[in-house]
């Protein structure tokens, strides 16, 4: 089958059709009724299992997408995401030698259908057959009535064996998932067009999803029982406790791994958490945090099935964003995942769904705002100085899905925004659409002149130094210290402004914007009709340098002031970054309540005395977007105003 773009399978063969329409969503554009799609209603009526039933599950394993045949970070396939057991295993055998764990819905699919395996990968409609045979194979072992007009809630013991995750909690999960989006309907905007699954009514599986519960809960009690009383989440994700060590591996106190003890949320305060990927299989990621001489982060999610092991308590400190000041105040978060490659190994959407059930839980329970100032990319955490800007990592990249991650923590990043065009003055939120954004993009495997292929999602509008997109790209001048210009390269955030992100409107010219950033005026596309970016008008507030000031400086940390230290010679240097904000300059003011501190944690023993302390400053500082990254100014530099509407 030869597809439309990597993402629109089912526009290739049934967008044109009069009959697939199911009336006008989303603007003008004609709707394709999912569940009506050829794809579905042909394994629906080969293998008697309701269309959608098939519909509910792709859109819960791949919202639709084929991906062209190229895997997920989980080794699944497709969009139905059959997992390839061997390739998995594989990939597991690299990093811990046993390659153990792995369900293999691809190669039951091709016994149970008699497609090859490259047949099941490649071709969205094998897929979507192979799905459906493995589906209705478990409906009849479980003695359980087949039928394309079936309830599809009595097929939810189905929905959750086949699904290929490991774990019973992460299928119960997955097919509550899959009734509940039944129930509310789901649109999904995408290059090829608008798709619909419409809401219904089905019934509720009590007895199936009692079954799989007591399954959960036989399994728990041969474990141990009670969960381990450290693992702090959601009930019914199903975290597992992966231990990182706390210990001395030298002769010294200070020789030691691979976290700090602390007392968060009281002291240091607990703000932010930081999103990152893994940039290796899962099993590496945690053969790395367990080693004392590594890293720690709070928490690692697998890409196959959502499965997330803990390795710190929300108290201490894991040495994850490269920046001090925000390791003392933030969590970290490890997902399964490659930031440059793309569509060429994908985030699974039983990753997203589960992060975003934890990272929103984490937010609530500590109080920490929801937006893209404080759950932030890897990719937005400053450098401490300007030494360390261009070391400072960029993941998860530009193919994490903001917008989506979002929507599915219940904080949609378009409350509180207008479509409408901007005006000098005000602010506005980058919102371009992941499924429809397609960008001047380059550095496909690592190879700076290759690109990306059509159909390819991405979360950034790119910046230019005029409204024209044959002006060059802008050039960040932090990280190209070496006198290079700003790309279009995979790693070179210089020039992109990403989603959720919000900044301070410069000037309008016809479909160009121009925004304030990193001591500069920038533009990027904004079409009048259909705007890349929304005016928020709920709170939005900037910050400007005072009257009289030429310059004003920013920071990558929010350290106190030398008098704070009670020794004078553990003072650390306020050494201002690069980039400056000038006369006339607005900023998009993110928290006007950042504490002035430093968490000293020297040595291993916390009982040595003046260590493992938090010395607190009298500076004032404000949080701000000061470009692709957040910083730090000092409050006695900038004044606060509302923006303008």
């Amino acid at each position: 089958m030869t597809t439309l773009s990597r993402r629109n399978f089912l526009f290739a063969t049934l967008a044109a059709s009069a009959t697939a329409a199911a009336g006008t969503v989303l603007g003008s554009e004609p709707a394709l009724a999912v569940d009506r799609a050829g794809e579905f209603t042909r394994a629906a009526a080969r293998y008697d299992v309701p269309a959608a039933v098939l519909a509910t599950v792709s859109y819960g394993q791949s919202r639709w997408e084929d991906h062209a045949g190229s895997p997920s970070a989980g080794g699944g396939y497709g969009p139905m995401h059959l997992v390839d057991g061997a390739r998995a295993a594989a990939a597991r055998r690299t990093a811990d030698k046993t390659g153990t764990g792995v369900m293999d819905t691809l190669g039951q699919a091709a016994a149970l259908t008699g497609y090859s395996t490259s047949t099941l990968r490649t071709d969205p409609a094998a897929n979507i057959m192979g799905a459906a045979a493995l589906i209705a194979s478990v409906q009849k072992k479980l003695g359980l009535a087949l039928g394309t007009d079936t309830d599809p809630a009595t097929w939810y013991s189905a929905i959750a064996a086949a699904s290929g995750l490991a774990s019973s909690s992460a299928q119960r999960v997955f097919a509550d998932d899959a009734l509940q989006d039944l129930r509310r309907g789901v649109v999904r905007s995408t290059v090829g067009g608008t798709l619909r699954m419409a809401p219904r009514t089905i019934g509720t599986p009590t007895r199936q999803r009692s079954w799989l519960t007591a399954r959960i809960n036989q399994a728990a009690a041969t474990t141990g029982g009670r969960p381990d009383s450290r693992i702090d989440g959601p009930r019914g994700l199903g975290i597992e406790w992966v231990e990182a060590p706390y210990e001395q591996y030298g002769p010294g106190d200070g020789d030691y791994g691979n976290h700090d003890l602390a007392h968060r949320p009281v002291t240091p305060t607990l703000d932010q958490i930081v999103i990152h990927d893994t940039e290796c299989v899962y099993d590496e990621a945690l053969k790395l945090v367990k080693m004392p001489t590594y890293l720690a982060w709070n928490y690692t999610f697998r890409a196959s099935d959502g499965h997330v092991a803990q390795h710190l308590q929300a108290k201490d400190i894991g040495w994850h964003a490269g920046n001090w000041y925000v390791n003392t105040h933030a969590l970290g978060i490890e997902h399964e995942g490659f930031g440059a490659v793309g569509d060429e190994t994908w985030y699974t959407e039983a990753m997203y769904r589960r992060s975003a059930r934890l990272v929103g839980f984490l937010a609530r329970k500590y109080r920490i705002r929801m937006d893209r100032a404080h759950i932030l990319g890897h990719d937005q955490v400053p450098g401490v100085d300007t030494a360390h800007i261009p070391s400072q990592h960029w993941d998860p990249g530009p193919f994490w899905d903001w917008e989506h991650y979002f929507q599915l923590m219940g904080a949609d990043l378009r409350r509180g925004t207008i479509r409408r065009p901007a005006r000098p003055g005000e602010v506005v939120r980058i919102l371009p659409g992941f499924d429809t954004n397609i960008q001047p993009l380059t550095g496909k495997d690592g190879d700076a002149g290759a690109g990306y292929p059509a159909g390819t999602g991405m979360n950034f509008v790119t910046l230019h130094t005029a409204p024209d997109d044959s002006s060059p790209i802008y050039t960040d001048a932090g990280l190209h210290q070496d006198g290079t210009a700003g790309s279009s390269y995979v790693s070179d955030m210089g020039g992109r402004a990403a989603a959720g992100c919000d900044y301070a409107v410069a000037a309008v010219k016809g479909d160009w914007t121009a925004i304030w950033y990193l001591g500069d005026k920038v533009w990027f596309r904004n079409p009048r009709r259909r705007p890349t970016a929304a005016v928020v008008w709920l709170g939005a507030r900037v910050v400007t340098p005072k009257r009289g000031r030429t310059s004003i400086p920013v920071y990558g940390v929010a350290f106190p002031e030398a008098s704070a230290y009670p020794n004078p010679e553990d003072a650390k240097e306020l050494a201002p970054l690069i980039y400056t904000l000038k006369p006339g300059q607005a900023y998009v003011l993110h928290d006007a309540d950042i504490p002035a501190d430093y968490y000293k944690a020297w040595t291993y023993s916390a009982d040595t005395p003046g260590d493992h302390v938090d010395i607190v400053g009298k500076l004032k500082y404000y949080m701000i977007g000061v470009g692709h990254r957040i910083g730090y100014v000092l409050s006695t530099d900038v004044d606060i105003r509302r923006a303008c509407l």
